[in-house]
């Protein structure tokens, strides 16, 4: 608790001197360092060690119930840094089969009333065959998940291709397999998770990873703005593919009760808002998910975690396991080992 009160009161200030995606890389500029210094690996494991409660979903083995989400690490640059903090998993991405920039920036914006963040990052990456490369080189064993995505300029009609060039690239250097059709930061992409689109996309991936001596778990990333009829379509179709579960939720699009000044939002523009602002939804979204599947298949759990509770609560729910991203900018790097600690 101490670390956490250090981190509000000295070190998040200071970061938030800097505009967010400064920030980003100053900070893990940071966290590279000291790991890099005698004895600092050392030191951040001890700090961030998480209590060890290993839960077995979609047959991984994982040490503890909380994660990084995608967004956080894009191209795999810090894995083996980010495993002294006590996270179960991280999950890389989005990755595309080309490198592209993604949006002009300004393109990440806090919202430090309502704990949350918008971003309309666009996918910008480096590519899927440059994270795979950094991947087959790392030390640590965290379990890592590959979260994959369409390049911008690849027309709908032919997004299966880019899924399936990121699939082969990183077969043989992840776990997992996130399959994100619901950012709303690539347009059109979004009509991707329509039940048709969906349905062929996860169908053929499904069979090329068949193909692999070791088939890796697929799971689908869903937006928290779907109806329920669009739930049930999903509910149905991870059980006709057969993939292994379901990511909810990516950010939302929706603008409801912020406390932030309606003019600060129109001034933002659009993107997803992530954070405490998304917390009930998705926990909504879970609970429907798992109770329509009848608990089918396993739910990661992701939107506006920053608490112990609020993880309890998306498991509760019905998630195996738990993500955090904005929870981790707000509340420090001592998050996934304060989670892990006191959630069942």
């Amino acid at each position: 608790m101490y670390f956490c009160s250090m981190y509000k009161l000295l070190i998040k200030p200071f970061f938030f001197l800097f505009s967010p995606e400064k920030a980003h890389y100053l900070a893990m500029d940071l966290l590279k360092i000291s790991s890099r210094i005698p004895g600092g690996k050392m030191i951040l494991k001890s700090i961030f060690k998480a209590k060890e409660n290993k839960i077995v979903v979609a047959g991984i083995e994982f040490p503890n119930k909380v994660g990084l989400a995608a967004g956080f690490d894009k191209d795999a640059r810090w894995i083996d840094e980010l495993a002294l903090l006590g996270f179960g998993h991280v999950e890389i991405g989005t990755l595309t089969p080309k490198a592209q920039p993604g949006n002009d920036k300004p393109r990440l914006f806090r919202l430090p009333l309502d704990n949350g963040l918008i971003n309309r990052m666009g996918f910008n990456n480096g590519g899927v065959e440059d994270a795979a490369v950094r991947l087959r080189k790392r030390k640590s064993n965290i379990i890592v998940g590959g979260n994959i995505g369409k390049n911008k300029i690849t027309p709908n009609e032919d997004a299966l291709s880019d899924y399936l060039i990121c699939l082969n690239a990183l077969h043989d250097c992840v776990d997992y397999f996130v399959v994100n059709v619901s950012s709303p930061n690539t347009p059109g992409l979004r009509e991707l998770q329509e039940k048709e689109p969906l349905m062929k996309i996860l169908s053929a991936l499904a069979e090329t990873n068949n193909t692999f001596p070791k088939p890796r778990p697929i799971f689908l990333k869903i937006a928290p703005d779907l109806t329920d009829d669009q739930l049930n379509d999903i509910v149905e179709i991870v059980l006709q593919t057969k993939i292994a579960g379901v990511i909810a939720t990516n950010t939302t699009i929706s603008r409801e009760q912020l406390q932030t000044n309606t003019q600060t939002i129109e001034s933002i523009g659009m993107g997803g808002l992530s954070g405490a602002p998304v917390r009930s939804r998705s926990t909504e979204v879970i609970r429907y998910l798992h109770s329509k599947s009848n608990g089918a298949f396993p739910i990661i759990g992701v939107g506006g975690i920053h608490t112990s509770q609020n993880a309890q609560e998306k498991i509760d729910a019905g998630a195996s396991l738990v993500q955090v991203y904005t929870g981790f900018i707000y509340e420090g790097p001592a998050i996934a080992r304060n989670i892990a600690n006191h959630i069942h």
